[in-house]
C-alpha cells in the first residue's frame, strides 16, 4: 500500500485532502501541530496521526519513515506581521522538511502553491509555470522561494517535485468562503472597487486534481490548476452573495479595507489571536491571478465537475 504524508492535514485544504483519500488504497500519514484531525479520520483504518514540529527536524522523522509521497499544506495564514514569520515559517521550515524527507529517501514531493508567485498574470497572460517571477507580496514571495527549494533539492537527489499552482478553491467547507458568507449574513462584507481576474476551482475538482497528483506515474513539475471560467473576484462574490440571499459586497476605498485589516493585525499583536485579515493578505488579493491549465487537463483530470463557477455555485 502506497503511503502518503500529509503536513498540515488539520488545516482546512489539507483536512478536506485527508477525508477525500480515506476510501482509497492509500495510506495516509497526517501531520499535526497544536490542531488536532477529526473523529472520523481518527478512526481510519488507513490513518495514522504524527504530532510534529516542522521547527525541530528530529520531530519529523517517524513521520516521514517509509513514506512514498508527500503533499505540503503546513504554514500560518492569519496572524500579524506576515512579513516576519512567513520567511521562517514557509520558507525555513519547509528547508527542515526536504532536508529530513532526503534522508528518507521519499520519491515525491507535492508542494501546494498558487499562481501569485508569477506575479499579475490575467486570462489573457496567463501564468506559465516559471520560477523567476516578480510577486509583490510576502505571502507569494516565500512560497515562490519554497518552489525554488523543491525544484533545486529534486533535482540535487533525483526525486519528483511537483508544484500544484492553486486558484481560489471555492464551496463549502472552504475557510474563506464561509467568512465571506458569515460577513455577508451581517451586512458586512465589503471589496474594494478595482476588478481583480481571479481563477477558480471547485473544491471537487481541487480535491481530484490532487489525488491525481499522488498516485499517476510520471508527473512532475508545476501545474496550474483551475477551471475555464474567466471572471473577477468582484462578479464571483456577487453571484455568491445573491446565491446566500444575501446583499452584494459594498464596493469600498481600499484604504478603508487596509486600516481595517491593520485594527485585526494589531488586536492579533497584543491578544496573541489569530488575524482573520492582514495587510499583505489584501495585497495578494489585489493582484489578478490566472493560470494556463494545458498541463492539468493532459496529464491530471482531462474532464472537470464544474467547468465554471456558474455550473459549481449551487455547491456554496
Amino acid at each position: 500500500m502506497k503511503k502518503v504524508l500529509i503536513t498540515g492535514a488539520a488545516g482546512n485544504l489539507g483536512g478536506l485532502l485527508a477525508e477525500y483519500l480515506i476510501d482509497t488504497n492509500l495510506h495516509l500519514n497526517l501531520m499535526i501541530h497544536k490542531k488536532d484531525i477529526n473523529q472520523k479520520l481518527k478512526n481510519s483504518s488507513n490513518v495514522t496521526v504524527f504530532k510534529a514540529d516542522l521547527a525541530k527536524k528530529d520531530t519529523l522523522i517517524s513521520a516521514l519513515t517509509n513514506v512514498d509521497t508527500i503533499v505540503h499544506f503546513a504554514g500560518i495564514l492569519f496572524k500579524h506581521n506576515p512579513e516576519k514569520f512567513l520567511p521562517v515559517t514557509n520558507t525555513k521550515y519547509f528547508k527542515n522538511l526536504l532536508e529530513v524527507a532526503v534522508d528518507c529517501h521519499i520519491k515525491r514531493i507535492i508542494l501546494i502553491s498558487f499562481p501569485h508567485v508569477e506575479g499579475e498574470t490575467t486570462p489573457d497572460n496567463p501564468a506559465k509555470g516559471i520560477l523567476n517571477g516578480n510577486p509583490v507580496s510576502m505571502h507569494a514571495t516565500t512560497r515562490l522561494e519554497e518552489e525554488k527549494l523543491l525544484f533545486e533539492s529534486g533535482n540535487k537527489n533525483n526525486f519528483e517535485v511537483i508544484s500544484l499552482r492553486l486558484g481560489m478553491v471555492y464551496g463549502k467547507g472552504i475557510l474563506m468562503i464561509d467568512a465571506a458568507r458569515w460577513f455577508a449574513k451581517y451586512n458586512i462584507l465589503g471589496i474594494w472597487k478595482k476588478p481583480t481576474w481571479i481563477h477558480l476551482i471547485s473544491v471537487h475538482d481541487y480535491l481530484e486534481a490532487t489525488k491525481q497528483a499522488i498516485i499517476k506515474e510520471n508527473i512532475n513539475g508545476i501545474y496550474h490548476i483551475g477551471d475555464d471560467g474567466k471572471q473577477t473576484l468582484q462578479e464571483f462574490f456577487d453571484s455568491a452573495t445573491e446565491r446566500w440571499g444575501y446583499r452584494k459586497p459594498v464596493r469600498m476605498n481600499v484604504n478603508i479595507i487596509l486600516f481595517v485589516a491593520k485594527i485585526f493585525e494589531l488586536f492579533s499583536y497584543f491578544f496573541g489571536t489569530k488575524s482573520p485579515l492582514t495587510r499583505d493578505f489584501i495585497k495578494i488579493g489585489m493582484v489578478s491571478y490566472y493560470g494556463d491549465t494545458t498541463r492539468m487537463r493532459n496529464e491530471l483530470i482531462k474532464k472537470l465537475k464544474y467547468k465554471t463557477y456558474k455550473e459549481g455555485i449551487e455547491t456554496l
